[in-house]
């Protein structure tokens, strides 16, 4: 310690640089991380240069019927009456969820 406050040497400050890099690395790694950059690997959020694949829900039967649901293509007694044969093959007790 004594060679840092010595007088020609760099002086104490010099102990704050790692510090300074620390958070540099934890700065850049975190806006990577909120743009969405994955390195090419899958199982993330991707980036504009790659369609995102549709989430687990969103393909699922249930999800599909609610779509048409909504869209009108199926009325609500019909909804209502292949919910309950859907909700017994792939209700929320079997997802895990």
């Amino acid at each position: 310690m004594n060679t840092l406050a010595f007088e020609g040497g760099p002086g104490p400050w010099i102990l704050l640089f790692p510090l300074v890099w620390a958070a540099v690395v934890v700065g850049v790694v975190t806006v990577l991380r909120r743009t969405g950059w994955r390195g090419g690997r899958g199982g993330g959020p991707r980036g504009p240069w790659r369609p995102a694949e549709p989430a687990r829900d969103e393909r699922s039967p249930i999800a599909v019927l609610g779509r048409r649901f909504a869209s009108g293509e199926i009325d609500e007694d019909e909804y209502w009456r292949r919910l309950s044969v859907l909700d017994e093959q792939f209700g929320r007790a079997r997802t895990g969820k």
